[in-house]
């Protein structure tokens, strides 16, 4: 598979399916540069000319952006949408729609491990 900035929403969809699926089934959206992507719910397609605002802020500029977003077919859910970049280049934005309001995204922060534990736990030190 070979993804760039002029791929359609058909040439990114099997991507967009894969990622679908690694976040327990939560809808994904993807779009390229240059095309409309596509935006995914219960495992299917439900849209292959999609664009949202978040996706086209982050293709602009390039930054993971977390939001709550005021328009679109999400609006009012909490979005994570990040950049794929190669050779320094924004060629696609790929989003997360955070269905469970939110749960999601703090489940990921409450779980992440310490890079150093400052204080003992117990008895480990």
């Amino acid at each position: 598979m070979n993804i760039n900035t002029s791929s359609t929403g058909e040439e990114i969809a099997s991507m967009a399916l894969a990622i679908h699926q690694l976040v327990n089934g939560l809808p994904i959206t993807m779009r390229t540069l240059e095309n409309p992507g596509v935006r995914i719910e219960d495992s299917k397609i439900v849209d292959s000319e999609y664009t949202g605002p978040v996706l086209e802020e982050v293709l602009k500029e390039g930054k993971v952006v977390r939001e709550i977003p005021e328009t679109g077919a999400y609006q009012g859910i909490p979005v994570v949408v990040v950049p794929v970049i190669e050779e320094g280049q924004v060629i696609a934005a790929i989003g997360v729609v955070d269905i469970t309001k939110g749960i999601y995204s703090d489940i990921m922060e409450i779980t992440k491990r310490p890079e150093e534990l400052n204080e003992p736990r117990g008895d480990v030190q």
